[in-house]
This record gives structure tokens, sequence and C-alpha cells, in this order.
């Protein structure tokens, strides 16, 4: 049994493995009203799982906007990130479209 645990790995696993790529989503600014924070909509499309017709799933994230440049209504693209407070998980790498 002793044989089988692993003794030792989490030091090396630390150093030798690389960080994996984050996640990186495309979605509409639906708010910007805060400082420096956006709320991004994504929105992707699933298969009902009975009836088999495309649903719309939306999920409502709040991104970091350093230069507070998106505002409502443009296609930003965002990446997954530290926690920067209690809800913030992702920040804004680029504004794919602006709005019109």
């Amino acid at each position: 049994m002793a044989e089988t645990t692993k003794v030792g790995t989490a030091g090396t696993n630390a150093s030798s493995l690389e960080r994996a790529s984050r996640k990186t989503r495309t979605g509409l600014v639906v708010s910007d009203k805060m400082d420096k924070t956006v709320v991004v909509a994504i929105e992707r499309r699933v298969a009902h799982p009975v009836y088999g017709k495309m649903v719309t799933r939306t999920k409502r994230v709040k991104a970091h906007d350093e230069e507070n440049t998106a505002k409502t209504g443009d296609t930003v693209r965002i990446a997954e990130t530290r926690p920067l407070s209690k809800d913030k998980r992702w920040r804004v790498i680029e504004i794919v479209e602006r709005a019109r």
C-alpha cells in the first residue's frame, strides 16, 4: 500500500509543469456603470437534453476594464484571471466591435 502513495510529487509538479492556458470568451457588455468594471453577457447554444432543440443559455460575468473603455453594447473578448474582488474573475482583453 505504501508504494502506491505519491510522495514528494507536489514540489516537482509545481516547478516543472507550465500554467494551463486560460479560458477566453466573447460577449456583449450589458452594463458599464461601475468604475473599472463591466458586466458581460456570454451566450452559448446547447441542445435541450430531452427535445434536442437548440436553446440559448446566458451567463453574466463581471470583468475588469482598467481604462474604462468598454461601453454598453460593445462586443468584448474577456479572459479568466485570478479573483480580483468578490465577483470579478475575468478581465477585458480587447474590444472586438464597438456599439453603433
